[in-house]
């Protein structure tokens, strides 16, 4: 098994065509509500952070609206931190998680940092649970240019017109069980291919840039996360999901090269963060958690640094 890619080789069976992916679209249904989960808990943040709608899904443009939210007290000599959920919308407690950092403690870093919130980046992954958009397209395989995802355009466009560089990005991620029974699979049909499976981890990891580690911000995630949460061990090959591990509970990937959320901001400081919402030693609240404690270890360590407003 390779770093950083779960090992494929192809198969004798055609890739999907237009027929097969509205085969699989037919057979999606909506199972929890982005305006009662997502909406609702956005409304309420008015009294910190701007709310704007950057843009909708195509698929449906009235019931997908795309918000980020923006603290009020921003300042041109404050340094900048964008925070992501929902890239994947089935990941729960990385939209579930973004929200819950504005609505504790982002106010008090806000006196620090201009801060970027874009909780639920698709909607309608969130709502079906799905890993991919409609059209079978993985939107954190897309941010790159002429993406052919709306999730991940949308939000390049936003920042593009912002026109403010980052300082760091934290994309929230969860690894799931569903990845190898139900996403994988998929994908493997989807592409015409056959994927040998790495073991889940039972535990937090986090995902890095290989061209920047940033090791010691790395470290500084998960000493605190592990405040929160049990950090995930590498397998009996000294790998977490195929890839080596780079120190306790962190993994490197080409970050750009893979078309990833946290890859395509250029910050200074970015991660992926991954929660394991399946083992039996966490809860839904306690998932949450750990992805504020990301967020919060992430811009600590930068502030230990003085990279903050001067």
């Amino acid at each position: 098994m390779t770093d950083n890619q779960r090992f494929s080789k192809a198969t004798n069976k055609p890739k999907w065509g237009a027929t097969q992916r509205q085969a699989w679209l037919d057979k999606q249904s909506i199972k929890r509500s982005y305006k009662e989960d997502v909406l609702s808990k956005i409304e309420k943040c008015t009294n910190d952070f701007t709310v704007t709608q950057y843009g909708a899904l195509t698929f449906d443009p009235s019931r997908y609206p795309l918000y980020v939210l923006k603290s009020k007290d921003w300042q041109e000599n404050k340094p900048t931190v964008l925070v992501t959920g929902g890239v994947h919308g089935y990941e729960t407690s990385g939209v579930q998680g973004a929200l819950r950092f504005v609505h504790s403690s982002a106010a008090h870093y806000s006196k620090e940092f201009n801060i970027i919130v874009a909780p639920c980046i698709s909607p309608w992954g969130y709502e079906t649970i799905n890993r991919w958009n409609p059209y079978c397209v993985d939107p954190n395989r897309s941010f790159y240019q002429q993406s052919p995802s709306d999730e991940a355009a949308a939000l390049m466009h936003m920042l593009t017109q912002l026109e403010t560089p980052l300082l760091a990005h934290i994309d929230l991620h969860e690894t799931t069980d569903t990845d190898n029974s139900e996403f994988m699979p998929a994908l493997d049909a989807r592409d015409a291919k056959e994927t040998v499976l790495s073991e889940i981890p039972d535990g937090f990891y986090l995902v890095g840039d290989l061209q920047n580690p940033c090791t010691e911000f790395q470290h500084a995630i998960i000493q605190g996360v592990a405040k929160i949460t049990h950090i995930a061990p590498a397998d009996e090959h000294g790998c977490i999901i195929g890839a080596s591990l780079s120190q306790p509970g962190v993994i490197n990937y080409p970050t750009q090269k893979l078309g990833l959320c946290s890859g395509f901001s250029d910050a200074k400081y970015a991660t992926t963060t991954e929660v394991y919402p399946d083992s039996p030693l966490v809860n839904d609240e306690n998932c949450i958690l750990a992805q504020v404690a990301a967020v919060e270890a992430a811009l600590d360590f930068i502030l230990a640094e003085g990279c903050a407003v001067k």
